[in-house]
């Protein structure tokens, strides 16, 4: 196994990671530097978007473009431009949430959910924005949403409260995007300090969980079970994401400056964008939002 610095940007909470097999290009977000950054796989050709707000997760979209979470709600990005157009805000009467980690499913919705600013009251929610854009309400009272993914066969949705502690699994259902079920997949935390982030699955069904805080990355089994732990260069890793040719390689997101001082800091790889290869693993494609 071997850890590299892929981009060195230093973005202030980078978020995102996301290989998209039709491009062949790698994008990852900085949250708070409200950007969107696009490379190849090897880290060249390294472009970058501005928002006009903070950004917590973004989607391709399959005609172009990309729809992108953002402080003021869902909005359709033009790379062309750099215009973003508001979709629509799912909670205007709650100005301290904002949306936050979202992914696609495998009929390309793209599901997200929204987090508390202030970190402290459960005034979060999980939304689903659907192809003809029409937005559906799924499940609330979290503080932060993070690590939305699924099961290879798409029939199990994964998803935590970064610091509950805990990964959940819901059934899905994937003819209506309907959740149900929801119960504890894993207790995810292995060392003082942890939260639960960004998650993505492999080919072989496994859950992978970056571990902010902790610098760690977690492989967990289809049943929960801890199967491998990556130490990372870097405490504040906040995502990963399988790409590459061979999706073989697990690209990892961290921040260069942490939310709260009472944070560990890190040195001078903070808030790099890093490839992890060797792993003798392979991911699954990102299915692109169909709207």
């Amino acid at each position: 196994m071997q850890i590299d610095v892929l981009v060195d940007v230093k973005t202030t909470f980078g978020e995102g990671p996301l290989w998209d097999v039709q491009e062949q290009r790698l994008y990852w977000i900085d949250v708070a530097g409200c950007r969107v950054f696009r490379c190849t796989a090897d880290g060249r050709e390294v472009r970058a978007w501005d928002m006009p707000h903070e950004i917590g997760s973004m989607a391709l979209r399959r005609n172009g473009g990309a729809v992108v979470s953002l402080a003021n709600g869902f909005n359709l990005l033009d790379f062309k431009t750099g215009d973003t157009e508001l979709i629509v805000n799912p909670a205007p009467d709650k100005p301290h949430t904002r949306l936050n980690d979202g992914k696609v499913d495998a009929r390309g919705r793209f599901i997200v959910g929204s987090m508390d600013t202030r970190e402290g009251g459960a005034d979060g929610a999980l939304y689903r924005l659907d192809p003809d854009l029409s937005l559906h309400h799924l499940d609330e009272g979290f503080v932060i949403s993070n690590g939305p993914c699924w099961s290879p066969d798409g029939s199990t949705f994964y998803f935590s409260d970064t610091f509950s502690g805990e990964i959940w699994a819901y059934d899905y259902d994937l003819e209506t995007g309907a959740i149900a079920n929801r119960r504890t997949f894993t207790k995810a935390g292995i060392a003082p300090g942890m939260a639960t982030d960004g998650s993505t699955v492999d080919a072989e069904g496994f859950l992978w969980n970056a571990q902010n805080f902790s610098g760690k990355l977690c492989r967990y089994a289809p049943d929960g079970r801890l199967d491998r732990v990556i130490e990372m260069p870097v405490k504040k890793v906040t995502s990963v994401n399988f790409g590459g040719p061979e999706l073989d390689i697990l690209y990892v997101t961290s921040m260069a400056k942490p939310p709260l001082p009472i944070f560990p800091s890190d040195g001078v790889l903070r808030g790099s964008l890093f490839a992890v290869r060797g792993l003798g693993v392979k991911g699954l494609p990102e299915t692109r939002f169909g709207g």
